[in-house]
């Protein structure tokens, strides 16, 4: 069985970890060093102080271990984005296709159209990252456009694939916003 809960300080060498096999092994980042926990603390507080969720995947058990993590932060810093959030997800390789990431998906979904968000969008490194892909597809994303090659990592050209997915009422009603 896995929790999720918001993610804590303590959680974040663990968070690093996975975000560090990701960036050595993976297209899904296009990171080429891994940051270190300083940097990823430092990300974590950034999203923290927007307002936005960050969660963890908990194994059950005596000794609980991060499986995974996801969170949201603006899409853009330009105030007309401010309903619009990225969202991203990471999973250990143990805990990888096991809907986990569907879960913490679901969850950071719902936690986003709570606070007011209205579209979330996901930039997906390397089309043929069909994991990442299809565990978007099958909570409701959809293909928004690719950026062909628009990556060097591994001494290859990569896409960079976005999908969409509405939140809330989305579109069909003005935003509840008191800045206007």
């Amino acid at each position: 069985m896995i929790d999720i809960r918001a993610a804590r300080e303590a959680d974040l060498p663990a968070v690093q970890a996975i975000y560090a096999h990701h960036v050595r092994t993976g297209t899904g980042s296009f990171e080429l060093e891994p940051p270190d926990l300083a940097e990823m603390t430092n990300r974590f507080h950034a999203v923290r102080a927007n307002g936005m969720p960050y969660l963890v995947a908990l194994s059950q058990g005596p000794s609980p271990e991060v499986m995974g993590y996801a969170y949201a932060n603006w899409f853009r810093p330009r105030k007309a984005y401010r309903f619009t959030v990225e969202d991203s997800i990471y999973l250990a390789p143990q805990a990888q296709g096991r809907g986990l990431g569907r879960r913490l998906l679901e969850a950071l979904i719902s936690e986003c159209e709570a606070l007011g968000c209205r579209q979330m969008i996901a930039v997906i490194g390397d089309s043929q990252n069909l994991g990442s892909i299809g565990v978007h597809a099958r909570c409701g994303f959809r293909n928004s456009g690719v950026l062909r090659s628009s990556g060097w990592k591994f001494d290859r050209w990569l896409d960079t694939v976005f999908m969409q997915r509405e939140l809330g009422q989305a579109d069909r009603s003005p935003p509840a916003d008191p800045a206007g």
